[in-house]
């Protein structure tokens, strides 16, 4: 509830907009009122009520920011009529009862309020314990046609979710996948396997199997840079039939060094004797052209 002074100070608010109906120009507050605007206002005083208010008054009374005490009430009276009310004691009922409603709307605002953040945070819970307590999905990964694990060095597994792509470890030939929603799909990427591309779906089983399709000649390839194949002839005919004519090699070379670059008969050279460099070169990245045959290859030399 307003205490008096606080009345006052609310009545003073309403004399200075009253003021600038008349003087629209002045847009300041009681500290900007000059001796200029106080001889207005008595004269716009005088005209409308036939009542007088000195210009000492208004300094003690108005100028002031603040006021401890109630000036006499038939000044208070003069004011209010001014400002279209009958006196102060009609402006002290309005301004009571509208603050009174204004209250009471204020504590229905907050308990309203209060409700709704009450109900957020609820549903931030339920939305919490759902989101956490959903089963994480492993993935297992093996060769198609051996059912064997493929080795974790020779696949790469990427979470999808809203087009991010993130990596997951692989460890002992599986993924796992902490949080699945509807959208939730992953990617597998081989130099030796077709690559592959697959929603998942939640699951009661702890495991799903996921099989990727062998790329016969980057495992063939694979298989004479880390063997010691004697036979150096028929190592010869098979690169000549897995690699492309137009075949280009990238090595990066060790401790970035730089790179070098090979051709078809170069690389050919080199893999038809195995030696211990070759078996240490581990291949990255391998491309294919439209009849399958190896066309690109990017290796890491160790």
């Amino acid at each position: 509830m307003m205490n008096d002074p606080q009345l006052f100070q609310l009545l003073k608010n309403e004399v200075l907009l009253n003021y600038q109906k008349h003087y629209p120009y002045f847009q300041g507050g009681w500290k900007q009122f000059s001796s200029q605007d106080i001889q207005n206002l008595i004269d716009l005083i005088e005209d409308k009520l036939k009542q007088r208010i000195s210009e000492k008054w208004i300094y003690t009374h108005l100028k002031p920011e603040t006021n401890e005490k109630l000036p006499r009430k038939d000044m208070l009276d003069i004011l209010c009529q001014f400002c279209g009310f009958s006196g102060w004691d009609e402006f002290v009922f309005i301004n009571k009862k509208e603050n009174s409603i204004v209250q009471k709307t204020k504590k229905k605002s907050n308990y309203f309020w209060m409700i709704g953040v009450g109900l957020i945070i609820i549903l931030f819970i339920f939305y919490w314990i759902n989101k956490t307590t959903t089963n994480s999905q492993t993935i297992e990964i093996k060769d198609e046609f051996t059912q064997e694990k493929i080795a974790d060095e020779d696949v790469k597994v990427y979470q999808i979710d809203d087009d991010k792509k993130v990596p997951l470890k692989v460890e002992d030939g599986k993924a796992t996948i902490e949080s699945v929603s509807p959208e939730t799909k992953i990617s597998v990427e081989s130099p030796f396997y077709k690559k592959k591309e697959v929603e998942v779906a939640k699951s009661n089983t702890e495991t799903q199997i996921l099989l990727m399709q062998p790329d016969d000649y980057a495992l063939m390839l694979k298989a004479f840079m880390q063997s010691d194949i004697k036979d150096w002839q028929t190592r010869k005919e098979q690169l000549q039939k897995i690699l492309s004519d137009d075949l280009e090699v990238i090595v990066m070379l060790h401790n970035n060094l730089g790179a070098e670059y090979y051709n078809k008969k170069e690389f050919s050279e080199k893999l038809v004797i195995p030696t211990s460099t070759i078996k240490k070169m581990l291949i990255l990245e391998i491309k294919n052209n439209s009849e399958d045959q190896i066309q690109f290859i990017r290796i890491k030399q160790e």
